[in-house]
């Protein structure tokens, strides 16, 4: 073979070398890009895991912080719903009493106990949260008064006309509804 031979000979070997390594080159470009590809949706996917795992604890935390002061906040409630026949027993008893016997001297401090029995226990309720709910003439409203009549009144239709027993609130929340007699208007 002459010098020329041997170069166009070297020359193609050269040539086809080349060629192998761009093809390698080729090949190795998209594996690189898919792992590369993979490895981003793989960041994107525990990113995307660990911030609903922050958001979930957050949640968690929310929760826990919420049902911790409704427990504080209505930790009395079965207490509360305990003395309200008490409340109506005391309210019954001064009903009952009449002007007369309001007047009379040795009745007059058994009177004076049961009223301040009364206030006392009441006091006690508002500063627990317990209020009295239920008045006459206020706006009637189902949430908190259970209508068991309608009827004819001097007062504006759809108020309280009368208030059969009364119901009371632990900081917003029904104890127990108000039974009252909602005015159907003259």
């Amino acid at each position: 073979m002459s010098d020329e031979e041997n170069k166009i000979e070297q020359e193609i070997e050269l040539e086809q070398e080349v060629a192998s390594e761009e093809n390698e080159e080729v090949n190795v470009e998209p594996s690189l890009e898919n792992e590369l590809a993979a490895a981003l949706a793989e960041i994107e996917s525990l990113k995307d895991h660990a911030l609903r795992a922050m958001a979930d604890a957050e949640n968690t935390r929310r929760r826990a912080e919420r049902e911790k002061q409704d427990a504080r906040l209505y930790a009395i409630d079965k207490f509360a719903r305990d003395l309200l026949p008490i409340a109506d027993t005391l309210g019954r008893a001064l009903g009952t009493i009449t002007e007369e016997q309001r007047g009379d001297e040795g009745f007059k401090a058994f009177v004076e106990g049961i009223e301040l029995t009364e206030k006392e226990l009441f006091k006690a309720f508002e500063a627990h949260g317990v209020k009295k709910i239920g008045i006459q003439g206020e706006k009637f409203d189902p949430n908190l008064h259970q209508a068991v009549a309608q009827i004819p009144s001097a007062i504006a239709a759809g108020n309280i006309a009368e208030v059969f027993q009364p119901g009371f609130t632990l900081q917003g929340r029904v104890l127990r509804a108000a039974m009252v007699a909602v005015s159907a208007g003259d």
